[in-house]
């Protein structure tokens, strides 16, 4: 009986602490983080909710469209292979110049951070398939020595991977010339619907610094759902 009611506060400890933990960010905390935006174009609903005896149609947010695209392993990539989770992604291409291994370097930190909570994948996806096959990915991969495999480098064709980026990331990535891309610097969070919930700048210190502390508050935010749907 007393391992049973040990398990029980243990369980409500874990349920409760996040609700907590996001109250204290949102309220309490000396960083008052309100929660995070969501991007992209919005749509009202034809349902809506009543709060506090009001009617308030519902918002249809901006989500990323269904895509399937091929891992540094040769494994097949899609939307279902984030499900349920949380992720940052980027852009970039294995022979750019210095600002590709910044933004790397820096997706490197954050995945060692999170190496431990299985909630957070990291996805780098190259706007060069053409060159940057399954096998280069894994190559280059291997060569930063990533704290977790749950940073999914990505590859397939040219127009799906930019019209991903334009359409469902809602950022720049073509190909200008012969070895000239264009593309992002930004790195995006995406939240568990698949939802944008914030830009920033892959080689900046400060946005690297920020995207840190959002993501927990993300995390928290999700907990807190399922915290909700318990009671």
């Amino acid at each position: 009986m007393a391992t049973i009611g040990k398990k029980i506060i243990i369980l409500v400890l874990i349920l409760a602490v996040p609700g907590f933990l996001y109250y204290l960010l949102t309220a309490k905390g000396k960083n008052r983080y309100k929660p995070l935006a969501i991007y992209g174009p919005k749509a009202v609903a034809k349902t809506g909710h009543k709060f506090h005896g009001k009617y308030i149609p519902d918002t249809i947010y901006h989500q990323l469209p269904a895509f399937k695209l091929t891992d540094q392993y040769g494994k097949s990539a899609s939307e279902d292979s984030f499900k349920g989770k949380i992720f940052v992604t980027g852009f970039f291409y294995t022979h750019c110049p210095a600002v590709c291994s910044t933004i790397n370097r820096n997706m490197g930190y954050l995945v060692d951070t999170y190496r431990k909570n299985k909630m957070v994948y990291f996805a780098s996806i190259t706007v060069d398939p053409d060159r940057d096959s399954a096998t280069v990915l894994k190559q280059y991969a291997e060569s930063l020595k990533p704290a977790s495999n749950r940073w999914l480098f990505l590859t397939g064709d040219t127009s799906s991977i930019y019209s991903l980026a334009r359409k469902g990331f809602l950022v720049d990535a073509l190909k200008a010339g012969d070895d000239d891309f264009i593309y992002s610097d930004k790195l995006i969070l995406i939240d568990q619907e698949r939802r944008i919930r914030g830009y920033y700048s892959g080689a900046n210190t400060n946005d690297i610094n920020r995207l840190t502390d959002e993501i927990k508050v993300l995390i928290a935010e999700e907990l807190r759902k399922v915290d909700k749907a318990l009671y």
